[in-house]
């Protein structure tokens, strides 16, 4: 099978699959995700379908959807991978950068690195910050029926990964917790260079959002 033919089979599949998402989580995250991953991609020496399909289905079955069950996402993209006829080494790599890409997998000690984990990795972090990482964290707030602010919860800097797993905090102490460190986790010059602008957005934001409340 022609790469662009498993690309386009993986799109439906992934739309199919994820069509009553969570919209911080839904099809239109990915494809932001997809479409950041060539951005990056073009610039860096990787392998570009396997980029491409781990950006397509690294939240085909999210661990914070499933009970925080952090294989079901790389067995499921394994299973449909396999159900394609993907190269077996393709469907290998696809599965460790979903296993590995997470955020919160960087609790642990992680001994899988590949230009194509780096890639896809930026390209998810860049989505969640700036205009659209704001969007996404107050959405999946809501969602989970988190407060949006409470100054008597302070933000916890030092979670265990359970505890990151577990956080019931409001959607404000995300972005000390998460999101405004993801901008010194970037791992391509092109990944770190459009996250310069959306920590300056999200850092004006919190600024105008505590003039607001205080």
């Amino acid at each position: 099978m022609e790469n662009k033919d498993i690309i386009d089979r993986t799109v439906d599949f992934v739309k199919e699959t994820l069509k009553n998402a969570e919209g911080g989580h839904d099809w239109w995250h990915i494809q932001r995700v997809w479409t950041n991953t060539k951005k990056i991609a073009a610039t860096e020496n990787c392998d570009q379908l396997i980029v491409e399909l781990a950006a397509l289905l690294h939240d085909i079955a999210d661990s914070k959807f499933h009970n925080g069950d952090e294989e079901i996402g790389p067995a499921t993209a394994t299973s449909f991978l396999k159900s394609i006829n993907a190269d077996a080494a393709v469907v290998e790599h696809v599965a460790q950068i979903i296993r590995h890409m997470s955020f919160k997998a960087s609790f642990d000690k992680t001994t899988f690195h590949s230009p194509e984990l780096a890639v896809v990795q930026d390209a998810d972090r860049l989505d969640a910050i700036g205009a659209i990482g704001i969007a996404r964290a107050f959405t999946y707030g809501g969602h989970k029926g988190r407060e949006i602010f409470n100054p008597d919860i302070v933000p916890n800097l030092h979670m265990t990964k359970e505890q990151y797993k577990n956080t019931t905090a409001p959607t404000i102490n995300h972005f000390y917790e998460k999101l405004l460190l993801l901008k010194d986790k970037m791992n391509t010059e092109t990944g770190k260079q459009i996250a310069l602008q959306r920590h300056s957005f999200m850092e004006q934001f919190l600024e105008q959002f505590y003039s607001e409340v205080s």
